[in-house]
């Protein structure tokens, strides 16, 4: 980045700071502090170990310094500002979660847009919240929008923030359902001095495959006898015989409860099909690194992004359905005015509503958009 685009970044990034309202996490003097300036060269330089009090107030300090990124801790510490994590005197940390768009499995970075690649991140950070708030019943959670390629979560529930990074690590092995027994969903149990195999549903993944079980039950039932054979004989497994089995066996009333054992060995295979069902359209693809780190720094909500221009937007579950990322965390500072620029990697930008499809070579775009571009080493900043 040259210097005239990097000046001219920092200075809107200060108008923008000194109209701002940034959002500090619980116990701001607690927290270590980061930013990452405006520095020349291909490198960028990382200015950590702070306390809240090395910055002052941090309105006045991002309006003054105007960095382009800004972190917080989510640990707590004695003294935030020493230079060695032994010296800071760990307390605790928040658990922190990061889903980030071009490490989903579903997206290629190469052929997918920015706009298709966040949507696909919002899914999964729906499936996210599904896990922590139903399987974990966490209810201290704050969704943010990165202002980048994704979303982060924070949790903040009592009890959590003395875990360890061996036991965050379980956190995030089930929510990606590592190494999940599948197997192990059904049991066999005693029942009237009998014996009866029966999928586990009283939580976790048992209750998720279970709840699978039953709509797959039902979507058998609305279908005529040669259909409905069809249906399960496209399993891996399932054989005409089996299938008939299956269909004669398994009603909602016999699987309200878990009961397999009508269905014989079908059973077990249908159930073991539908649990990697389940777990392909439910797991959260987290970064875990961000969760098992308890030093970590996360990006604080109402500062930019310096890759991007855009808000790191803290969101209430209520709009977060409603929430376009490349609409919403578009800073109203930048929708105003046009700038001209000189454009290097051409192609589409969607952003603010609309679509621009840009050629190389110098031309006035609104300043959101030359931001955006800037930002992402797309464009140079030239002279009006």
């Amino acid at each position: 980045m040259d210097r005239r685009t990097r000046e001219y970044l920092s200075g809107r990034f200060g108008d923008y700071y000194r109209d701002a309202d940034p959002t500090l996490p619980p116990a701001p003097d607690a927290r270590e502090w980061g930013h990452i300036p405006w520095t020349g060269g291909e490198s960028t330089t990382m200015v950590r170990h702070q306390s809240i009090y090395d910055l002052g107030d941090v309105g006045d300090f991002l309006a003054r310094e105007a960095p382009r990124h800004v972190y917080f801790s989510a640990a707590r510490y004695d003294d935030p500002g020493a230079d060695t994590m032994d010296e800071k005197g760990w307390r605790g940390a928040d658990l922190v979660f990061d889903l980030d768009a071009d490490h989903l499995p579903s997206v290629d970075p190469a052929e997918t847009t920015y706009a298709e690649m966040l949507a696909a991140c919002k899914d999964a950070l729906q499936r996210l919240l599904d896990l922590l708030e139903t399987d974990f019943g966490f209810e201290d959670v704050t969704v943010v929008f990165s202002g980048g390629r994704g979303y982060h979560v924070h949790v903040r529930d009592d009890g959590l923030a003395d875990l360890d990074s061996a036991a965050r690590r379980e956190i995030v092995d089930y929510v990606r359902a590592v190494d999940l027994d599948i197997e192990g969903l059904v049991r066999t149990r005693a029942v009237g001095g009998a014996t009866r195999r029966e999928l586990r549903t009283a939580g976790g993944w048992g209750r998720r495959t279970h709840r699978r079980l039953r709509e797959f039950v039902a979507e058998l039932q609305a279908l005529d006898e040669d259909a409905a054979q069809e249906r399960l004989m496209a399993f891996d497994g399932i054989g005409e015989g089996r299938a008939t089995t299956l269909l004669g066996a398994l009603d909602g009333e016999t699987v309200a409860d878990g009961n397999v054992e009508a269905g014989g060995p079908g059973a077990r295979t249908l159930v073991e099909a539908l649990a990697r069902e389940t777990v392909a359209d439910e797991t959260a693809p987290i970064d875990e690194p961000v969760t098992t780190d308890t030093h970590r720094l996360i990006r604080l909500p109402g500062s930019l992004h310096g890759g991007s221009g855009l808000v790191v937007a803290r969101l209430d579950r209520d709009e977060l359905d409603a929430f376009d990322p490349l609409v919403d965390a578009v800073p109203e500072r930048f929708t105003r005015r046009s700038v001209r620029v000189d454009v290097t990697d051409p192609g589409v930008v969607e952003l603010d509503g609309d679509s621009f499809t840009l050629d190389a070579g110098e031309q006035s775009v609104p300043e959101c958009v030359g931001v955006f571009l800037m930002t992402r080493d797309r464009a140079r900043k030239v002279k009006e």
